[in-house]
């Protein structure tokens, strides 16, 4: 049932692409760009199955990876994969989006592989050392090459859509986290029942062909290693498929480049034959003030996000030696947890794209206010339900989840590209997601401190972080490049050229609801 009811959002999302075309592409470039955004989406939701496969594997080996030493591992991660934007950012506005991609997803393979073999050898008995250092810096490594995958899947959009466009395309960005997190959690405790001696629930068709595949059946623990295999897998098979699609740009797809209207258009400074360096790149974001809202925007964000969604179940297990009946009460939210945040994290990210520009002109910061309101009254419930009401709790963390990949798809995979410009996009979007997993590491370091001491700190610690938010997106309400507001301001002319002619039409429409052809396609 809940892969049925993914693959009917995936319909939904691919069916809301063709629908959504307010530049009027030709059918074919719609096809082609679909055919170049859809495996390179894939690939970044899967490196996501890869990154919080760890979440599950803690679980799995429940008191050998305790909430302190899962916290400082996850956030040696985070802060790694927040910092190592000063390189790769740079690094794909040089070459390229694709080949950025293809170490994302080999590198991240590679990892993975080397985690499940030493998953392997300590639950085997061979290997003889703390598994906290070990799985620090594996996920370290792991994490760092995962962070070319956010800067390059931006890389590549910045090329293929208009501005305005992008809010539709961030709402994609934000489902292809959801397909993501919904692999990682759901499909990886699957892959962690499959792998049990003995299986604590029913197993499914796919359970059973894992089991059946890989011969699973140790004879003296359980095959944990292959929630760190089976993603390696999959990303080096979605790494082959962009070899293959993937292109850069329309240009290298043999259709027509054309000028996207963000921060890019009319910049002289890179039209010229500048050297593009690290330093040159950094120094043209770094003096874009705008940048700095976006990215602690997102850094907000970062807490919140990986807040609720790293916590949420480990705090659920550990309920259940204490308060048995609200553990019971939880079942379904531990049972769908992957295909809760999924659903609502496409929702999520559908409904601020799409309010973004239908309604906001292509603004970014209204449904980012909006969002960040509805965080704190969210917030404020939990703290209150936390020990009390389970059911209650659990809908307000999950349609949390909604709100903040709302804010996360905007700053991350549309307002960084917007005002980053396509030429800079990727060390724009590095710096912003680079803040999101900061913010992410301090989580992670606090709560996993704070919640040995009392889970009643969890939604309290998060609160000012929302209210955070809330600030800074009021801040940048008004915000839109240059290059945007001249190409609204042109589209309004030709609205009213056109009216005019037209007897009994006096003025013009709103020329935010539809924009005429660009004669470039």
């Amino acid at each position: 049932m809940a892969l049925l009811l993914v693959g009917l959002s995936l319909v939904s999302v691919i069916i809301l692409y063709f629908r959504n075309n307010p530049l009027n592409h030709s059918r074919k470039f719609m096809v082609r760009r679909f055919f170049n955004w859809f495996p390179l989406g894939m690939s970044y939701a899967f490196l996501y199955m890869a990154r919080y496969n760890l979440n599950v594997s803690k679980n799995a080996l429940g008191d050998m990876m305790n909430k302190e030493q899962f916290g400082i591992i996850f956030a040696a991660g985070t802060i790694t994969y927040g910092l190592s934007f000063l390189i790769n950012g740079p690094l794909v506005d040089k070459i390229g989006g694709k080949k950025g991609m293809l170490i994302a997803t080999l590198g991240s393979a590679l990892m993975n592989a080397i985690m499940g073999l030493v998953t392997y050898l300590y639950l085997m008995g061979r290997l003889k050392t703390n598994l906290v250092v070990a799985f620090s810096v594996l996920f370290a490594m792991n994490m760092f090459f995962q962070s070319y995958g956010a800067v390059s899947i931006i890389k590549v959009k910045a090329y293929w859509f208009h501005v305005r466009e992008r809010g539709i395309f961030g709402a994609i960005f934000g489902t292809l986290i959801s397909f993501g997190v919904y692999f990682a959690f759901d499909w990886g405790q699957a892959i962690v029942e499959a792998s049990k001696l003995v299986p604590t629930v029913e197993l499914g068709p796919m359970q059973k062909f894992i089991q059946h595949i890989f011969a699973i059946d140790t004879g003296t623990t359980n095959a944990t290693w292959l929630v760190f295999f089976i993603p390696a897998g999959l990303l080096v098979i979605w790494a082959l498929i962009d070899v293959v699609l993937l292109k850069d740009s329309p240009g290298e797809a043999n259709f027509d480049d054309f000028d996207t209207a963000d921060a890019s258009t009319g910049d002289d400074d890179m039209d010229k034959d500048l050297p593009m360096t690290i330093g040159f790149i950094l120094k043209k974001i770094f003096t874009n003030p705008i940048m700095y809202t976006i990215a602690l925007v997102d850094f907000s964000s970062g807490v919140l996000r990986n807040g609720i969604m790293q916590w949420y179940l480990v705090f659920a297990h550990e309920t259940k030696a204490t308060n048995e009946s609200f553990y019971l009460s939880s079942e379904f939210f531990i049972k769908n947890w992957g295909l809760l945040l999924c659903m609502t994290g496409i929702f999520g990210g559908f409904m601020a794209g799409t309010i973004s520009d239908r309604l906001f002109q292509s603004r970014r910061g209204p449904p980012a206010a909006i969002n960040n309101a509805i965080m704190i009254i969210l917030l404020i419930i939990m703290t209150q339900t936390i020990m009390t009401h389970p059911t209650v709790f659990g809908w307000a963390a999950v349609i949390l989840t909604l709100a903040v990949i709302g804010v996360h798809s905007l700053m991350s995979g549309t307002a960084a590209a917007d005002f980053g410009g396509k030429k800079l996009t990727a060390t724009a979007s590095g710096i912003v997601d680079g803040c999101v997993y900061l913010g992410s590491g301090i989580q992670s370091l606090a709560i996993g401190y704070l919640s040995q001491k009392s889970w009643s700190y969890w939604p309290m610690f998060l609160l000012p972080f929302a209210f955070f938010g809330l600030f800074l997106s009021l801040k940048m309400w008004n915000e839109l490049p240059q290059a945007t507001k001249k190409y609204l301001m042109d589209v309004e002319k030709q609205e009213l050229k056109h009216l005019n002619k037209v007897p009994g039409k006096p003025g013009f429409l709103n020329s935010f609801k539809k924009t005429p052809r660009d004669p470039k396609k």
